[in-house]
């Protein structure tokens, strides 16, 4: 049984219909890439996965349950993460704060009312997962806006990871970082396929979505043109579907 199910998923803003019909399947613990050009649908694809936009025919199956009417919060609180690419970080907090920003672990002094932000346990939780990621930071004291991209994308990686996700959808993550780093968010994702994660690649990168995926789905006008496994395949045949000049 697929983790991930879509079937017929149609979606227009206004007159514009942006996804014809699409169909697609995530199996736990795969790494499927979804490549397209600009324009393609990746973005609201994503988005209907997530909840961010509504889907106007079809459905979104997750974990065998229909979940087409659910919003964002219960779809993630079912375990589908995404990390946008922006990240989404708070670059004046700390690494900790920022592992668990808008999820705060609370507690009450003595049992009293008000509830505050347990820091002590923000920053043992968040030490753990940096230490199980084997991600590199100075310290989980600093700002994250002195980080790295490369080191940024992995607390963004982390955060999602934090609250045991079963899919975990990664909006080009290496677009804007250096060789090395990019290792390292690739080492994650194999990680996280060790760990039973499924993840969605969004990517430009070819390079990396043919390192790190098993499968490679082509999305063109809105319309899935390929499903292609990886080994059954090449970067040229990739190419051809994208720019429409495949068949």
């Amino acid at each position: 049984m697929s983790l991930l199910e879509l079937a017929g998923v149609e979606k227009s803003f206004g007159a514009v219909q942006v996804l014809h019909g699409v169909d697609l399947k995530v199996g736990a613990g795969e790494v499927v890439g979804l490549v397209g050009d600009n324009g393609a649908g990746k973005s609201t694809l994503m988005k209907s996965i997530t909840g961010v936009y509504p889907v106007d025919k079809g459905t979104v199956s997750f974990n065998g349950s229909d979940i087409t009417r659910l919003d964002p919060g219960a779809r993630r609180e079912m375990g589908i993460e995404m990390i946008y690419q922006d990240l989404a970080l708070a670059p004046q907090q700390d690494v900790a704060n920022n592992i668990f920003l808008g999820r705060e672990p609370t507690k009450r002094l003595f049992g009293l009312l008000p509830s505050f932000v347990d820091k002590t346990r923000i920053d043992l939780e968040a030490q753990e997962m940096i230490d199980r990621l084997g991600v590199h930071v100075p310290s989980i004291h600093i700002p994250v806006g002195m980080l790295s991209g490369g080191q940024q994308q992995t607390i963004a990686i982390a955060r999602a990871l934090t609250f045991k996700p079963k899919l975990v959808i990664m909006d080009e993550p290496t677009a804007a970082l250096a060789v090395r780093e990019v290792e390292s968010v690739l080492n994650l994702i194999r990680q996280m396929q060790n760990e039973g994660i499924s993840t969605i690649l969004i990517s430009h990168r070819l390079n990396d979505v043919f390192e790190a995926c098993g499968r490679i789905v082509v999305l063109r006008r809105g319309n899935v043109i390929a499903d292609l496994p990886r080994n059954n395949t090449d970067m040229a045949e990739v190419v051809s579907y994208i720019v429409g000049a495949h068949g």
